[in-house]
């Protein structure tokens, strides 16, 4: 259940970041982008799920902070890595 938590938790700091991203551009919604930063959220959180479950076994507070700032991170990045900024 701890891997849950955290894989919602980093997929959650990706859908935020995508989120404010989108509403400090001042755009139209664009489907395709907002799609991409969600996958790129669920990549995100089931590989720090998967990778804290193996290392440390529980989700404490501390787990989830950095999960969702992950997260978020990963969002960030292959918004830049693809030319979106």
């Amino acid at each position: 259940m701890d891997a849950l938590y955290l894989a919602l938790s980093a997929g959650g700091g990706g859908i935020a970041a995508a989120l404010l991203g989108w509403f400090k551009s001042g755009d139209k919604f664009n489907a395709r982008i907002f799609g991409a930063s969600v996958v790129r959220a669920a990549l995100a959180g089931a590989g720090f799920a998967i990778g804290t479950t193996l290392a440390t076994g529980v989700a404490s507070v501390e787990n989830l902070i950095a999960a969702f700032l992950a997260g978020a991170g990963v969002d960030v990045l292959g918004h830049r890595l693809a030319g979106n900024s």
